[in-house]
């Protein structure tokens, strides 16, 4: 569902701030994986999240969604087939417009618009039913702004958006990591639950070792824009954050003396 095929990024080339952020990155994300991505700061996580999204173009290499090269494609030209959460829960909707509207201007992205009444009533039904899955009670308070919501709610609610038209790929960026724990756990517990029924293919990149091990299907750690480590089925299930940072030094050379450095955003 995602190939990423000898990608590289370079930020500032030829500059006293020259910054190697991909480095010939391969990557291969089969239908239904639900990979978690962990590495310190300047590792490579976002950029390469990024490159995914289209946000900015790479240097060299493939990226291809469901066989398609979208490559050359610009970040809105690829919104079609990638749903995106972002860490901060004031991205991805509208604020000033209600639930409801949020959630139809969802459902009708990479569709022709006409003239027609906004929302319909089998539309609000529908609506209706889908945020009955949040277990937030949003499903009464459908004609709220959204503004008016909490940090958690609202992450809640743009997961829902983002995953209403079943994107090709769902990608999570750090999109706990402004929450509180309680709050977090139970925005965990909608995307894996969401990812799930849905058969989404999803990418998250968490700054929380412990949530990198219990989520997903596979795990991908990364340093200095590649990919040092890479398990997934019972490998993944036996990891321990122990394990990682033993990995961590054996692979990247450097020693840890706490797992700060995995945890980094």
């Amino acid at each position: 569902m995602l190939q990423l095929t000898q990608v590289s990024k370079t930020f500032n080339p030829g500059t006293i701030n020259e910054k190697k952020a991909l480095r010939e990155i391969d990557l291969h994300l089969k239908p239904g994986d639900f990979v978690t991505v962990i590495g310190g700061n300047g590792a490579g996580k976002s950029t390469m999240l990024n490159a995914v999204a289209g946000v900015w173009p790479v240097d060299s290499g493939a990226i291809h969604i469901d066989g398609m090269d979208v490559t050359g494609l610009q970040e809105h030209q690829r919104a079609q087939y990638i749903g995106r959460v972002f860490q901060d829960p004031m991205t991805g909707t509208a604020p000033n417009m209600q639930i409801v509207e949020n959630l139809a201007l969802a459902a009708r992205r990479g569709k022709k618009r006409g003239l027609r009444w906004g929302v319909t009533k089998a539309e609000r039904e529908e609506f209706g039913e889908r945020l009955k899955i949040l277990g937030l009670g949003l499903e009464d308070r459908m004609t709220a702004r959204v503004g008016l919501l909490s940090g958690g709610q609202r992450q809640a609610l743009t997961l829902l958006m983002a995953s209403l038209q079943r994107p090709k790929l769902l990608l999570l960026d750090e999109h706990t990591a402004a929450l509180d724990p309680a709050t977090a756990q139970k925005v965990l517990e909608l995307s894996d639950r969401i990812i799930r029924e849905s058969g989404l293919t999803a990418l998250m990149i968490t700054h929380n070792m412990k949530d990198a091990i219990e989520h997903g299907s596979r795990l991908i750690m990364m340093n200095e824009g590649q990919i040092i480590f890479d398990a997934e089925g019972e490998e993944k299930k036996k990891l321990t954050k122990k394990d990682l940072m033993d990995k961590f030094a054996e692979i990247a050379g450097m020693q840890l003396d706490s797992d700060e450095i995995l945890l980094t955003k």
